[in-house]
């Protein structure tokens, strides 16, 4: 792993940067807190020859789950391969709701049991970040797609790790189209800024191959839909059964469980899913790619910069990043045989135009609308995008 981080290390310190445990997963089990539901930290041994013996790494879902097979266990993942390497305790919590005082009530909880390192994924978690990071300058906060001085400050305690989700998103989009896809859909949870990133982004790679492909103007149509949760229900299941019975032929689901929902759909439907944040090819059959975050990674090597590398106070404390393509910070996965069309050399060559700045894909998501949409994401004429209201 270390040579994997110095590697990845010299690209991430590159990237344009703002200043502004245990060996088993055990059951989860309430804790004293009746409204917050934690994993029971793992059993180490501690020794006094133990450098660890003090510390605990504790993640924080937002609204979904570890088990979403998607952002929030891709964090997770990132804190039990660590910690597992290290010998070092871990955990989770997920508050009993989605908002600020649920949020700031978890991050106490785990303080209270002695977490040192609290990771928070998700948008939602900046302004609970930006009260207890001041309030608890000895622990360290690791927080990924947000940042707390967008509310307050970034404090010497707290890095926050964006990925450039509009890369990810033009790149599943682009695939899909040369594969041969007109009728796409996009399906996302929550309307927060990461999730509109990956659908601006998803946009802007079916025009560019509309556009490479010489396709007329219309050629292609996109169904564009908000659940407003990161939930697999049977009226997200529905919705998205909707979609292929409009002859939508592939789905790009980004919000969590959400995509569960939609998997469901396809496999009945017979038609094709793009996964999210994670590869999701194992999830289930109608995965066609996915677009991926360095999740487990940039939450690994911030560890790394905490208990081995020294570097957390001169390039990580105090210090917001975003990992694009020119870090490996975004992908798709390197298994194209789901594709036809859509091969290796491909996505090389695209990716590779990303990396030097050839394509330069924007991340404007623009003003939010009543449905949770941005007008910006829908300004080419490549593309007919038909902004569905979810009624679930």
């Amino acid at each position: 792993m270390k040579k994997l981080f110095m590697v990845f290390m010299a690209a991430f310190l590159f990237v344009g940067v703002v200043a502004c445990g245990g060996n088993t997963t055990a059951a989860p089990t309430t804790t004293a807190d009746p409204n917050v539901t934690t994993q029971a930290p793992t059993t180490l041994e501690p020794t006094t020859a133990d450098p660890y013996a003090d510390e605990k790494i504790v993640l924080i879902t937002d609204k979904g789950d570890i088990t979403d097979k998607s952002f929030n266990q891709g964090a997770f993942e990132g804190v039990q391969n660590y910690a597992t390497e290290m010998g070092i305790e871990y955990g989770y919590l997920k508050p009993a709701d989605a908002t600020d005082a649920d949020y700031i009530a978890a991050i106490e909880q785990a303080i209270a049991d002695g977490a040192t390192v609290i990771v928070t994924p998700g948008f939602l978690f900046e302004t609970a970040v930006n009260a207890m990071q001041t309030a608890n300058p000895d622990v360290k906060f690791i927080i990924l797609d947000a940042n707390p001085a967008n509310v307050g400050t970034l404090e010497e305690n707290t890095h926050s790790i964006y990925y450039a989700e509009e890369q990810a998103g033009f790149l599943a989009g682009y695939a899909a189209v040369v594969e041969g896809y007109r009728h796409l859909g996009f399906m996302g949870g929550l309307a927060v800024p990461a999730v509109q990133r990956f659908g601006h982004g998803y946009i802007q790679g079916i025009a560019k191959a509309a556009a490479d492909l010489g396709l007329a103007d219309g050629a292609i149509t996109v169904d564009y839909l908000y659940t407003g949760d990161f939930k697999a229900t049977p009226e997200v299941q529905a919705a998205a059964a909707a979609m292929y019975n409009s002859g939508v032929e592939v789905i790009f689901a980004c919000g969590g469980a959400v995509g569960q929902s939609v998997m469901a759909a396809a496999g009945a439907a017979g038609a094709k899913v793009i996964g999210v944040d994670v590869d999701q090819s194992a999830d289930s059959t109608t995965v066609i790619t996915s677009a991926m975050k360095s999740l487990a990674l940039s939450v690994e090597l911030a560890l790394a910069a905490i208990f081995e590398d020294g570097t957390w106070d001169d390039d990580f404390g105090g210090v917001s990043v975003v990992l694009g393509a020119e870090v490996g910070g975004i992908g798709l996965p390197q298994d194209f045989s789901r594709f036809e069309n859509f091969d290796q050399a491909d996505y090389d060559t695209l990716y590779a135009k990303l990396v030097d700045g050839t394509i330069v894909v924007s991340s404007v998501i623009g003003a939010f609308g009543d449905d949770g949409t941005a007008a910006l994401q829908f300004e080419t004429a490549k593309v007919d995008v038909n902004v569905i209201v979810f009624e679930g």
